[in-house]
């Protein structure tokens, strides 16, 4: 059996991942609401707005509060919150994929659902 302790490489990865995804999540969610550092209703393309009931500013409260929650479930449950955030990454590159100027951000979301793969992976160990 492996022990792993505070100097360990793949302890000290996981501890800096499942900070990110909790605290990232978290504080984007929480600025759905407030608009602080971005207008995020502009990333919102617009099939997924006609799909969705109310305006934009509405669908970026639910994101809100997915992202609040999925920050937490990282927090108590690593493995799960880190596939949970994935999938959720993984609907925000395909909304960006269809949103003409945002491929740049689409490959930035990329490299983090990767990160929160990674993430749960190391939640097995």
């Amino acid at each position: 059996m492996t022990v792993l302790t505070r100097t360990d490489p793949a302890t000290q990865a996981f501890v800096l991942l499942r900070t990110v995804f909790t605290v990232a999540p978290i504080l984007f969610g929480l600025d759905k609401f407030f608009n602080l550092l971005v207008d995020w209703p502009v990333y919102l393309a617009p099939w997924i707005d006609s799909i969705v009931p109310g305006s934009p500013q509405t669908a970026m409260y639910v994101v809100g509060v997915i992202e609040i929650v999925a920050g937490v479930l990282v927090a108590v449950a690593p493995k799960w919150g880190g596939l949970v955030v994935a999938a959720w990454l993984l609907g925000i590159i395909v909304n960006l994929l269809t949103l003409p100027g945002y491929y740049d951000v689409a490959l930035r979301d990329f490299g983090l659902l990767v990160g929160a793969l990674a993430l749960s992976r190391l939640a097995c160990r």
